[in-house]
């Protein structure tokens, strides 16, 4: 096997992505990525630090593109219809990029500073979109942690093969969804 001529940063980023998102995060090794490149794995050296590189190079990617796609979604709509559009926007990033989702929770450093902004950017977008509720900041904080816990939840299900009736699976998200930011509203009567 020999050194394919044009290999670039960006070109193996792409390739680890692909690998990834069709036979899991998990599948993604230097061996499996060098064999998909068609070079031999001392070569990925030039472009990345290792294994543990590539992993927080893909989570920096996961928390980027995830950030911008909820962003986007979010865009021109306020209230129940932003959360609403925000959920959507998640549930369709993980499902056009399982393996890549699945980066973010291996990133070998969560504290690296493009990571920290790229996560901070989705945590500002969300708390803004809750401030049309009857929320205290402490609750505000609990709200994001469960939108983000229902999309997860909601996307890891679909992933695995969870909807399995006869229910359109978006139909079931967007009454869920109600459902939580129903019971957010009541929260100040109990």
């Amino acid at each position: 096997m020999s050194p394919r001529q044009g290999l670039d940063r960006g070109a193996l980023l792409s390739a680890a992505v692909q690998i990834a998102d069709s036979d899991g995060f998990q599948a993604l090794t230097l061996a499996a990525l060098a064999q998909r490149l068609d070079v031999r794995s001392p070569s990925l050296y030039n472009h990345i630090s290792g294994l543990p590189g590539l992993r927080q190079e893909l989570a920096l990617m996961s928390a980027q593109q995830l950030s911008r796609a909820l962003t986007s979604a979010a865009a021109g709509v306020a209230g129940d219809d932003a959360i609403q559009a925000v959920a959507a926007a998640y549930i369709g990033f993980v499902r056009e990029h399982p393996g890549l989702y699945e980066a973010y929770f291996y990133a070998p450093d969560r504290s690296e500073p493009e990571l920290v902004v790229a996560t901070t950017d989705a945590l500002d977008l969300l708390l803004r979109l809750f401030q049309p509720y009857p929320l205290s900041e402490a609750e505000t904080l609990h709200a994001v942690r469960g939108l983000r816990s229902l999309c997860h939840g909601f996307a890891s299900m679909g992933a695995q093969g969870g909807f399995g009736m006869d229910f359109d699976p978006d139909e079931s998200l967007h009454l869920t969804v109600s459902a939580f930011l129903h019971g957010l509203r009541h929260l100040q009567e109990e």
